[in-house]
């Protein structure tokens, strides 16, 4: 059965669902899930956890990620980027100069209002759905951080291409959106490619395609995921039943933080918190 992770270069116009499906059918495995969705708008680098590597997608959806967006001044419109309705259209009297100092009011912590055309839930309805049927309800700000944000260049009158690292939560449509407020002329999202997602970057993306040609010869294992943490390894056969029982191991040599633990034969079996002189298991990969 195939386990491991496979980096896409999304294509533009599929759902994140649509490439887990896609996937499905080509490497023949049920369980398939990515880490952290892609709008149809926006194309590059989307994490998917194949098998028992689908373990990790809870790991992988907490990460930082990285975006080159288009923004569009001038334009608003109810989805926050192109493929929507237009609001208003304004003169854009801002110029490069302008752009670049109204950036520095959202690098760090802000505090976000999600937009309406969202899979947020409100009382077990997602916000989009409201949309459609042409409501609006409140939504409260959210807090998400803005890591760094930088003006790449101009490709067009009014349109400019940005360079977003956020944290989890963030919606850079809605980041554009209030850019555009912010000068007075307002803005909305033109094009997003993600360039890095749960550590991976488009240098290790394969398009569907390619995929389709050599399926699960291109699965990374999974602790490939996890390769910023010291790893571990398992010294006795004891130990090792312990760890595959999910007792903790006794490691009173070992400093505080997360380790990646490794059988004796090599085999990746978790990952462990150590307190108090143990290692705890926090998440099992062992079959």
């Amino acid at each position: 059965m195939s386990s491991g992770i496979v980096i896409i270069d999304k294509p533009g116009g599929w759902t994140s669902m649509d490439v887990c499906a896609k996937l499905r059918g080509i490497l023949k495995e049920r369980r398939i899930g990515h880490g952290g969705t892609l709008d149809p708008l926006a194309t590059g680098v989307l994490p998917v956890f194949v098998g028992s590597a689908t373990k990790a997608v809870e790991f992988a959806e907490k990460g930082d990620k990285e975006y080159v967006a288009g923004l569009r001044l001038g334009v608003e419109t109810n989805t926050q980027d192109i493929t929507g309705q237009v609001l208003s259209t304004r003169p854009v009297t801002a110029g490069q100069a302008e752009l670049e100092g109204a950036l520095a009011a959202f690098i760090g912590p802000i505090m976000q209002v999600p937009p309406m055309y969202s899979a947020i839930k409100r009382n077990g309805q997602k916000l989009c759905e409201l949309a459609r049927a042409g409501k609006e309800v409140h939504r409260d700000p959210r807090p998400v951080t803005i890591h760094a944000l930088a003006l790449l260049g101009r490709t067009e009158e009014g349109d400019y291409l940005l360079r977003v690292r956020c944290s989890k939560g963030t919606y850079v449509r809605t980041l554009c959106h209030d850019i555009g407020a912010a000068l007075g002329c307002g803005g909305c999202m033109s094009s997003l490619r993600r360039t890095m997602a749960a550590g991976f970057t488009l240098e290790q993306a394969v398009t569907l395609e390619r995929v389709q040609e050599e399926g699960a010869a291109l699965l990374l294992p999974v602790d490939r995921f996890f390769g910023g943490l010291p790893a571990y390894s398992i010294s006795s056969p004891r130990q090792e039943r312990l760890c595959r029982n999910g007792n903790p191991l006794p490691a009173p040599e070992l400093a505080a933080g997360e380790y990646r633990v490794y059988g004796q034969e090599g085999d990746f079996l978790c990952v462990s918190r150590w307190e108090r002189d143990q290692l705890i298991p926090v998440k099992n990969f062992f079959s």
